[in-house]
């Protein structure tokens, strides 16, 4: 029998790495592609720089808020306050169509590690169940489309987002949850993450065995992971013991 049962993921930076970004302009281009878009759909609106300056400040007092009171905000919301702003309602798939844009360029700064893949296989070939916990204002469906683009939203039946549930990681509850769904208990499982307060923390606030992903890491421990790897393929040893092969 498997020491484990379960692994939960983190999303940005473990299971999809990001490269480092200017996110003002980054935000920037998002703009761009929704403010074309819309204008091309009939849309009245301001011009590029004021609509720009606009939605970058309503995002960034949504997050800010968000963190003071400890609780997740979803960007989808935002979008429709935008459409009833400028009299331009949206039905809910060319709502998420919208929320596409924003997010479509931060897809060419991410790419999938190699190996991941393969050490998926070696887990789900193993038996364990995987999911996903990810701190985001993106919704689901938008990160759901991602992972699919990038061949890995079917290895993990279970994802829960942050945007969708209301409260982030450390708060116990979003770990408990994917526990649930996942039909294990916590010391049955592990969480596999690159953050120490938000991953490590929680993690271990429920009973999970802690994995930190990091790939500069030294030869001293960690007091808040019980493993630390460098890179995806050195996690089916960890999950499996001796049944790696």
């Amino acid at each position: 029998m498997n020491p484990y049962q379960a692994v939960l993921f983190d999303l940005g930076d473990t299971l999809v790495d990001f490269e480092p970004l200017d996110t003002r302009e980054l935000f920037r281009i998002s703009a761009q592609r929704s403010y074309d878009h819309l204008l091309s759909a009939g849309a009245k609106l301001p011009d590029f720089e004021s609509f720009f300056r606009s939605q970058y400040r309503g995002l960034r007092w949504s997050y800010l808020w968000a963190k003071l009171r400890r609780k997740e905000f979803n960007s989808i919301h935002l979008l429709r306050r935008l459409c009833r702003k400028i009299n331009h309602p949206l039905d809910e798939q060319g709502l998420y169509e919208l929320a596409w844009l924003w997010y479509s360029p931060l897809c060419d700064y991410a790419s999938v590690e190699a190996g991941l893949t393969e050490a998926l296989d070696r887990l789900q070939k193993g038996g364990v169940r995987m999911g996903i916990v990810s701190n985001t204002f993106v919704p689901g469906k938008i990160l759901d489309r991602h992972l699919k683009e990038v061949g890995l939203l079917d290895y993990f039946p279970v994802r829960v987002y942050s945007s969708e549930v209301g409260f982030r990681k450390p708060n116990r509850r979003i770990f408990e949850l994917a526990l649930q769904q996942l039909d294990v208990r916590p010391e049955q499982s592990l969480f596999v993450g690159d953050l120490l307060k938000t991953d490590m923390v929680g993690a271990r606030r429920v009973g999970m065995t802690t994995v930190l992903k990091s790939p500069f890491a030294g030869s001293r421990p960690n007091p808040l992971a019980h493993h630390t790897i460098r890179a995806m393929s050195e996690l089916p040893a960890i999950v499996l013991g001796n049944q790696t092969n």
